[in-house]
């Protein structure tokens, strides 16, 4: 049993803490995030895709770009872009750089849809963060996630 004890010191590790506050964190934001929108009948994951290609220049990514920055593999990309175009809110393009691929484009419907979401949106967000973050710590808080995704991004695959 002491050798027992002795193994999970290392349990004991910051590190350890960290990542278990950031997946609670996570956890209960989508939670959260996920209560409120419930009214508006969009799922989150759409929420993720509208926003991401309305910030982004030509609101149109390259699938795969795409899927890389959601966190989702390229298949479970796909059925939810195609959940996105039967909505109305994304059409796909071939590259004309590339055949093999395709861009992921915010249609006009899909920004009405994400422009009356917004508001509604950045509230959530504001209660859910702001009210716990001072707005410096905030942006401390997305500088250091920021760095932390960078740095897993540029490891090797195992």
């Amino acid at each position: 049993m002491a050798g027992m004890q002795h193994d999970l010191a290392v349990l004991d590790d910051p590190r350890v803490e960290a990542f278990g506050m950031l997946l609670e964190t996570h956890n209960e934001t989508l939670n959260a995030v996920t209560q409120r929108l419930d009214d508006t009948s969009i799922p989150v994951p759409w929420i993720g895709v509208l926003v991401r290609l309305a910030r982004t220049p030509g609101h149109r990514l390259r699938m795969s770009e795409l899927a890389h920055s959601m966190t989702m593999s390229t298949s479970g990309l796909t059925r939810l872009v195609d959940r996105l175009e039967d909505a109305g809110h994304v059409r796909r393009e071939p590259c004309p750089d590339d055949r093999r691929g395709t861009w992921a484009l915010l249609t006009e419907e899909g920004r009405q849809r994400i422009e009356s979401l917004a508001p509604g949106h950045v509230q959530d967000l504001g209660e859910l963060l702001g009210d716990a973050l001072s707005d410096p710590q905030l942006e401390q808080l997305t500088t250091l996630l920021r760095k932390v995704r960078d740095h897993i991004r540029s490891l090797p695959a195992r």
